[in-house]
């Protein structure tokens, strides 16, 4: 009864103390789906705290499922995998929401386009939480992007857990 009771304790003050975005030295590292117009695949990505409301970061992913194009080729590994550089503005103790939540808008330079970016966090324990995500391309360095080079130049939606490092 003792152990229980203990046990009980230690996993309340965990979601007690579970905080979303700590400032200035906060890493996280976030892995999963990525959902777009003809492709899914997996993204990674990782935040480094600069301040109370500031980070940056560093973002990849790479799409598994690609529709084929209209003369039946599937892309090539190239035009699957898309990495970028990212700056966050983690706003949750602007708004006051609980310290478990955070909402961050940012924008992001890749190997594809200048973009922008509105995301979530939450924080079930200290160290484990979930993340959604959607991204949007502000200027893309092709005029007008067909075909593959769609790919990855598009909205986005990514979901998945988050990990206090």
């Amino acid at each position: 009864m003792k152990k229980t009771i203990t046990l009980a304790l230690l996993l309340t003050i965990g979601f007690i103390n579970a905080q979303a975005f700590k400032g200035d030295g906060d890493v996280k590292f976030d892995i999963g789906a990525n959902i777009q117009n003809g492709g899914s695949g997996i993204r990674v990505s990782s935040d480094f705290g600069l301040g109370e409301n500031m980070s940056f970061g560093f973002v990849t992913s790479y799409l598994l499922s690609v529709s084929k194009d209209d003369l039946g080729v599937k892309p090539d590994f190239g035009d699957r995998i898309d990495i970028k550089g990212r700056f966050n503005a983690n706003l949750g103790n602007v708004f006051k929401l609980d310290p478990k939540m955070d909402i961050y808008p940012g924008l992001d330079l890749g190997l594809r386009n200048f973009g922008a970016h509105l995301g979530f966090r939450y924080f079930f324990t200290e160290g484990f939480g979930i993340f959604s995500e959607a991204g949007i391309p502000i200027a893309s360095y092709k005029t007008d992007p067909v075909g593959f080079d769609r790919l990855n130049n598009q909205f986005v939606f990514n979901i998945g857990a988050s990990f206090n490092l």
